[in-house]
């Protein structure tokens, strides 16, 4: 039996960005509902809350947008499409890819993009490349329902965001 392939969201940014954090794939909540981690256990709005010292999570989901539009960040992910029954990493097949490395050039005050997981770290920093003129990369452990690691050890984690982002 031949399953579709899933489509990802498109990129969410300001022209000024200077921070992306980029996703695997959305999960089926996040896909039939056309927002960014929208699944209610998922963890990412309480985590980049935390880094940007404001409740997202208890904002409606384009209020989100707005708050992260005015502190310079963007969302993404760089798998485009991929054949995933479920939501979890684990199940992607025949990924095509996101054009991650158009972020380059695309967001010239871009300083940080933080991978959300290891699947996106590990498929993002190939994408990437390595150079000079690169923002840091920043692999943080993933704010999916399925990343059983304590909630204190994702904050911590994903503090370090804070450095990138005006304050």
């Amino acid at each position: 039996m031949n399953q579709a392939a899933k489509i990802g969201l498109p990129p969410i940014a300001p022209s000024d960005a200077r921070l992306f954090v980029l996703g695997s794939l959305p999960g089926d909540a996040s896909l039939a509902a056309r927002q960014y981690y929208a699944h209610p256990q998922n963890q990412f709005w309480k985590l980049l809350g935390g880094v940007l010292d404001e409740d997202l999570h208890g904002l409606p989901y384009e209020r989100r947008l707005e708050r992260l539009a005015e502190h310079r960040v963007g969302l993404w992910d760089v798998i485009a499409s991929a054949v995933r029954p479920g939501s979890l990493d684990q199940a992607i097949r025949d990924a095509a890819h996101n054009q991650i490395e158009r972020l380059l050039h695309d967001f010239p005050e871009l300083r940080a993009i933080a991978f959300n997981g290891g699947t996106s770290s590990r498929i993002g920093r190939k994408l990437i490349g390595a150079g000079d003129h690169r923002p840091a990369l920043i692999d943080l452990p993933s704010s999916s329902p399925a990343n059983t690691r304590p909630l204190a050890e994702k904050v911590e984690a994903w503090a370090e965001l804070r450095r990138f982002l005006d304050q």
